[in-house]
């Protein structure tokens, strides 16, 4: 088996703890691990680590390879498969299939979000094993979520008849796939019995799904096999981003599972969550005795079935009843708990002013550490920069800016044009604009200076790279598929 994880998304109805540089899948929700180390680990007793692959945009590839080294060590270059571009399921997972037709056409997919939150993972394997079954036996099997509640936020799948073969028990044909209902639909739906949510996963052979691209999606099975072509030449990234550009975003479900006759339901009941906005927090985190959720520097009095988050600042609630408050360095949410999917108009609107809230936080990480913005303005920003122990950041230069590099603790080892030279604390130095340069991390202990940019332009898109450990210079060369298992 092979597992393919889906890591694009933006989640953007979980801002502003969510942003476009930081997803949900790389946030802690409700646990030690990031949302995307729990979909790792949930896999590994059934998948080993070279036949995971996550499929993701190069915004965030970097993040996601630095999460995954740090929780399961080794190198997981190779398990990335880069979109260049975000055009819904059924373009990222015929990518997928490429890729793992050429490591074997007969193997198991087993497709995953990576942002979702399962309680019992000893039944969500034996799901998978079910699943199995039936996608060697040529079925697209989807996971279908006995539903708890009558859900208005997910969509439904309505089981048919059982499959007769030898060795599917428990497992039905689909009747059909059907939108998110509204409340007495829903009611109706979980008193039946035969509608299960539509939880996202699915399980089939790889070969067997090509050929049902090529049935129901003929113009994405005809670009596929034209990017097919390209694998080898070095032109993968051009041949794939040229593909991407010309294919309308479509779901899997709208264009494969509703279409085919060839989709099969298991049955699930694994405590999962999509964890899709801030109230389905109360899936994966316990309440207090007032039914409210409370994270962080919070002090609350009286509140009721509530969501309290706060990071840094202090957050004192008085007598809150159904509402969510969210806190972060640079912005706060305030809404009630029945407007929770709602939050992504925000997301949209700070989109329609260029605002930089929805992009990032404040900290940023950085496969060699972190920066916090303190202060811009226009002409000047004030940075606080963490370099990890044996890091260094690219040798890069600036257009547009010169900075001001004050040590407060640990040792710099600094390239400056062609000098190279330590700077210990309390020590500062310069870098003229358009100076080749490089900071590095010599010590045993986290290095940290003060940074004061000055210059016409200070976005973060103003450095060029000549070299650097971590490949970003080299990013838009990068081919969209991993190198193949030697």
């Amino acid at each position: 088996m092979y597992a393919v994880i889906m890591a694009g998304g933006s989640g953007t109805r979980f801002w502003p703890l969510s942003r476009e540089k930081m997803p949900k899948q790389l946030l802690k929700i409700g646990s030690e691990d990031t949302l995307i180390q729990l979909t790792v680990d949930r896999v590994l007793p059934l998948i080993k680590q070279e036949h995971i692959f996550i499929v993701t945009n190069q915004g965030i590839a970097g993040d996601i390879e630095t999460q995954l080294t740090h929780r399961f060590g080794g190198s997981w270059d190779r398990n990335l498969i880069l979109e260049p571009e975000a055009k819904n399921t059924a373009p990222a997972l015929g990518l997928s299939a490429v890729h793992v037709n050429r490591i074997d056409p007969e193997g198991i997919m087993v497709v995953l979000s990576a942002d979702h939150a399962i309680k019992n993972v000893k039944a969500f394997l034996a799901c998978v094993k079910t699943a199995e079954l039936a996608a060697r036996q040529d079925y697209l099997v989807t996971l279908g979520i006995k539903p708890s509640r009558p859900e208005t936020g997910y969509g439904y799948i309505k089981a048919g008849e059982p499959c007769r073969e030898s060795g599917l028990s428990g497992i039905s044909h689909v009747e059909r796939f059907v939108e998110k209902p509204d409340l007495k639909t829903a009611q109706g739906y979980l008193a039946s019995g035969q509608y299960y949510w539509n939880s996202g996963m699915f399980v089939w052979k790889v070969r067997t799904f090509l050929q049902e691209i090529e049935r129901h999606m003929p113009s994405l099975h005809q670009g596929l096999m034209e990017f097919q072509k390209s694998i080898g030449s070095g032109r993968e990234a051009d041949a794939i981003r040229a593909l991407f550009t010309r294919l309308d975003p479509v779901s899997i479900d709208y264009g494969i599972m509703e279409k085919t006759g060839r989709a099969a339901i298991v049955p699930a009941d694994i405590g999962w969550s999509d964890v899709g906005s801030w109230t389905a927090l109360e899936d994966v985190t316990d309440k207090d005795a007032s039914g409210n959720i409370i994270s962080g520097n919070v002090i609350d009095f009286d509140s009721t079935d509530s969501v309290v988050y706060a990071e840094k600042r202090l957050v004192a609630t008085i007598g809150l009843n159904n509402t969510i408050v969210v806190d972060t360095p640079d912005a706060t949410l305030v809404c009630s708990r029945d407007r929770a999917q709602d939050v992504k108009k925000v997301v949209e609107e700070l989109k329609k002013r260029k605002s930089e809230e929805h992009l990032t936080h404040r900290t940023v990480n950085r496969p060699w550490g972190n920066y916090t913005v303190l202060e811009e303005a226009e002409r000047y920003k004030i940075k606080r920069i963490v370099v990890n122990s044996g890091a260094k950041l690219s040798y890069q230069s600036h257009h547009h800016r010169s900075e001001h590099w004050v040590v407060v603790s640990g040792t710099a080892r600094v390239t400056n044009g062609d000098k190279v030279y330590d700077v210990h604390t309390n020590e500062s130095t310069y870098i003229p604009i358009s100076t080749k340069h490089r900071l590095e991390n010599p010590g045993r202990v986290p290095l940290q200076i003060i940074e004061v940019q000055n210059g016409e332009y200070l976005g973060e898109d103003d450095i060029v790279r000549f070299d650097d450990d971590y490949n970003r210079h080299d990013a838009k060369k990068r081919s969209p598929l991993p190198e193949l298992p030697k």
